[in-house]
């Protein structure tokens, strides 16, 4: 009890500089929670906004990918598969029917094929057709319901109309091919694309501009497509958005063959969220098909994650090493400006250990009050960052908290350790007598 009125009498005394150390502290923490917190949170969110330019995962037939490099589109010339190298689109519905389909976040099968497309005024272009989901609301067998579609695929084009209805005749049409067919934007021409023979009559509800090939095409539901390819109940691809864990040794070595990993690894591949280990659940809910990483997207998202979080961290350890830097700084003023009075406790008996006790019991008191108001604001300053970026709030984790703590506390003790010192190395003699 003694000891610790001692330590809040000196803290009263100084407290002006034992305000800078508390201020010093609290901004370390406050920095420190913050950035470690999105470290550790930003994962998810960052695969969600990357995610957003365009699918991770594609499956199609197995008996289209053994002919064709297993992690390349897979493209005839037309954009099309061939006729027997087709899956059944009752099957799509099995995405979400795996053990990670909640980090399955939208998908949307595909069938590609090519005809020509004609409108009133007899303006006719050949050009890629794309039958697809564009918001389509299915009913699971666990009772749950979900919406599908290229509406939630394609989020970065630009849509000058509205986007179809699902199992109806409408249609929307690329910029570069609604120019050269003569539809303005917003106009709801009719046109009929035209393959072998088979007519389909369709309505334009919308032009939209992806700035890449698919300006040149025309999407509409699958049923339209499958009547002109002639490929009833059919689809080509199934492109997949996932949330997923960055590529690790383990994710590479069981990407070339999971028969190779031992029952351990096995099971923690199964049961991480890599691309890898979903697309290979994929293959077992949809007979018949293979699925494949988009090697570009899926790299792109590891290699954002793991720069992101490098210097994330790097920012918390020069955030520390400045705190420290500052406290040992504070500390040797303190004790420089208490020469008199630590000189008087070692002259009336106080051996070193004791005097190093109080000093460092009374940094560690307002290095403590620094932390909780420290962590308190980094935690606000997460949100506000979380919201700003990500537009979604971040989960700071207790791990997150206690490791700060330590982390921080630890900083402090080596800081202190050279301040102390030179009170070791203290004459009360020379002091008192001012030398």
């Amino acid at each position: 009890m003694f000891f610790m009125k001692t330590v809040l009498r000196s803290v009263r005394r100084q407290w002006r500089r034992r305000l800078l150390i508390a201020l010093t502290v609290a901004l370390s923490a406050t920095v420190s929670v913050a950035m470690l917190g999105i470290v550790f949170d930003v994962q998810d969110k960052l695969s969600a906004e990357l995610a957003a330019y365009g699918s991770n995962i594609t499956v199609r037939a197995k008996s289209d990918a053994v002919v064709t490099d297993l992690y390349e589109t897979v493209d005839n010339g037309t954009g099309e598969s061939s006729a027997d190298a087709l899956l059944d689109e009752a099957d799509a519905k099995n995405v979400k029917t795996i053990f990670w389909a909640y980090n399955i976040t939208n998908f949307a099968p595909r069938l590609d094929t090519s005809g020509s497309v004609r409108t009133e005024d007899a303006t006719v272009q050949t050009a890629p057709v794309v039958g697809t989901w564009f918001a389509k609301r299915m009913q699971l067998e666990t009772g749950e319901t979900t919406v599908a579609g290229m509406r939630g695929m394609r989020s970065w084009w630009k849509l000058d109309g509205r986007w179809p209805k699902d199992g109806t005749d409408e249609a929307i049409v690329g910029a570069g091919l609604a120019k050269r067919l003569g539809i303005a934007h917003g106009d709801a021409a009719q046109v009929t694309v035209t393959r072998d023979g088979r007519d389909v009559p369709l309505t334009v509800v919308g032009v939209y501009t992806a700035k890449d090939s698919d300006d040149d095409a025309i999407y509409t539901s699958t049923m339209n497509v499958q009547t002109v390819a002639d490929s009833p109940g059919k689809i080509g691809q199934i492109e997949i958005k996932a949330l997923t864990t960055p590529e690790n040794e383990l994710a590479r070595r069981a990407s070339k063959n999971p028969a190779m990993l031992s029952q351990e690894e096995w099971e923690t591949w199964y049961c991480t969220a890599y691309a890898s280990s979903i697309a290979y659940q994929l293959e077992e809910a949809i007979p018949g098909s293979v699925a494949r990483q988009v090697r570009q997207v899926s790299a792109l998202q590891g290699d954002v994650m793991t720069k992101t979080r490098a210097v994330m961290i790097v920012m918390t350890a020069l955030c520390l090493i400045a705190a420290a830097i500052a406290v040992a700084n504070l500390m040797a003023a303190a004790i420089g400006e208490r020469s008199g009075e630590l000189a008087l406790l070692k002259a009336v008996g106080a051996n070193d250990g004791a005097v190093a006790r109080l000093l460092l019991a009374e940094t560690l008191l307002v290095a403590f009050a620094g932390l909780i108001v420290g962590g308190a604001i980094g935690i606000g300053v997460a949100q506000i960052v979380g919201h700003l970026v990500f537009g979604t709030g971040i989960t700071v984790r207790p791990l997150v908290l206690l490791l700060v703590f330590v982390l921080i506390t630890a900083s402090v003790l080596i800081a202190s350790v050279a301040s102390i010192r030179s009170v070791v190395r203290l004459q009360p003699a020379q002091v008192l007598h001012g030398r």
